[in-house]
């Protein structure tokens, strides 16, 4: 008897323990202390206008309860979004788990003003913790409403710019502008400060209309701000259109056996003849070449190096000039066409070289179809190049002053002869030289405009 009474008090035991255990699970399911997951989409620093979010919770053990979206700003609060869960089955096992969704706040709609607004997301799950709320994610975003676009306007009035040419614009803008200049269809033209300590937003800006440009281009002033809100204002300019020769460029065999074994470090699709050789670095090294020298723009001092009108090289002859069109033709067939973005300054076979103006070397070394060639940086994008040399003198980051020999003439590269390849880049785009050489234009297109500054 005593052994089956003490069998029985054991299962009592047993089962009250059991019992006891299935209590505190589900005690501890219910009274669960994990909160919602919440995931906010995108969280920008500024709101400056209509902003798409989206928004996912979930909650995997009690289910999502409640969801609260809202916008405070100066002691006003703006509900964005407001929704409420339904508990579903046993244990809300048929509830709402997992819930995603988008919304937008667009400042005008809300009436927000300028300046800090916070955005709060609040999501509640069925736990039975803080007296039945259940637990709470909250999730605070803080942000800046700004939908004011900078301001930008022009300081200097007449800019009368020649197609191929240069120009340089004096603007100001408002001290929340970070980045601005003047766009050229999708040619972008940064400005540069003129008086950093002033704070006055006094700009200067080197621009230029490509040689090659289509008809009526789209010309003005850009500024944009830190929140992203951008400005774009016309200014008063004239383009005069220019007309350049075209050339007929005879290729020969003998040339073909010149200049060849030069570009012996380019890699030829294999079976090339020397003619379809000619033609892959005629077109593709050239544009290769094209884009390293436009990547050099970012290269540029924000302070100008230059100093008055730039040295033509002495007693020399234009062989070429800027914006000629060539074509080229192989056994009387015209095979390529290519443009002309320097001039060809020819003299005695190993000439000195000078430097055009007070700069700084930006590149010195073997450049594709322009063969040895030097880029000096004259600051706030302008830059001078040197091709086609046979020395060089000077090293990059090295200053140098206008007239200083720099190298020395040669026919490296693409060159059928001895001369010095000249051109003038605008942050990155090739510029007519002729105009820089010519103190009077320089004098009424760039001085005057910059003695603006100075009033």
């Amino acid at each position: 008897m005593q052994k089956k009474k003490r069998a029985g008090l054991a299962l009592t035991i047993g089962a009250i323990v059991v019992l006891l255990g299935g209590l505190g699970w589900f005690l501890a399911g219910i009274f669960e202390g994990e909160k919602p997951g919440v995931d906010l989409q995108p969280l920008p620093e500024f709101l400056t206008g209509s902003q798409k979010f989206t928004l996912a919770t979930s909650d995997m053990k009690r289910g999502l309860k409640e969801l609260d979206v809202s916008v405070t700003q100066e002691g006003r609060e703006i509900t964005i979004l407001k929704k409420k869960f339904p508990f579903k089955g046993l244990l809300n096992r048929d509830g709402a788990h997992m819930f995603e969704t988008e919304f937008s706040i667009d400042p005008s709609k809300l009436n927000l003003t300028q300046g800090r607004a916070d955005l709060r997301v609040r999501v509640w799950d069925y736990s039975r913790r803080s007296g039945g709320d259940g637990n709470l994610s909250l999730v605070q975003h803080k942000r800046v409403v700004d939908t004011v676009p900078p301001a930008i306007r022009a300081i200097s009035r007449l800019h009368y710019i020649n197609i191929g040419g240069a120009g340089l614009i004096v603007y100001q803008t408002s001290s929340d502008s970070i980045r601005s200049g003047v766009f050229v269809n999708d040619l972008f033209f940064p400005g540069f400060p003129a008086d950093k300590e002033s704070g006055e937003g006094l700009h200067v800006c080197y621009f230029a209309i490509p040689v090659n440009i289509k008809p009526h281009p789209e010309v003005y002033l850009w500024a944009k701000d830190r929140a992203g809100n951008l400005s774009r204002a016309r200014f008063n300019h004239r383009l005069r259109k220019k007309r350049f020769r075209t050339v007929r460029v005879n290729i020969t065999d003998r040339f073909l056996k010149r200049i060849l074994p030069y570009f012996s470090f380019y890699h030829f699709s294999p079976g090339e003849n020397d003619i379809e050789k000619f033609l892959q670095i005629n077109k593709d090294l050239r544009k290769e070449n094209a884009q390293t020298f436009y990547n050099l723009r970012t290269k540029t001092a924000s302070e100008k190096l230059w100093d008055g009108a730039w040295l033509r090289q002495k007693n020399v002859a234009n062989m070429a000039k800027f914006g000629e069109r060539r074509f080229y033709y192989y056994k009387g067939k015209e095979i390529d066409e290519e443009i002309h973005l320097g001039v060809d300054l020819a003299s005695l076979a190993n000439s000195d070289v000078l430097a055009a103006n007070n700069g700084r070397v930006i590149f010195a070394g073997r450049f594709g179809i322009y063969g040895l060639t030097l880029v000096l940086d004259h600051g706030q994008g302008l830059a001078s190049v040197y091709s086609h040399l046979s020395k060089m003198t000077v090293k990059p980051g090295q200053e140098v002053m206008k007239g200083q020999v720099i190298g020395i003439t040669g026919q490296t590269g693409l060159a059928g002869g001895d001369h010095l390849h000249f051109s003038v880049m605008v942050s990155g785009v090739f510029a007519n030289p002729i105009e820089w050489w010519d103190s009077h234009w320089v004098q009424d297109n760039i001085t005057r405009k910059l003695a603006l500054l100075d009033k």
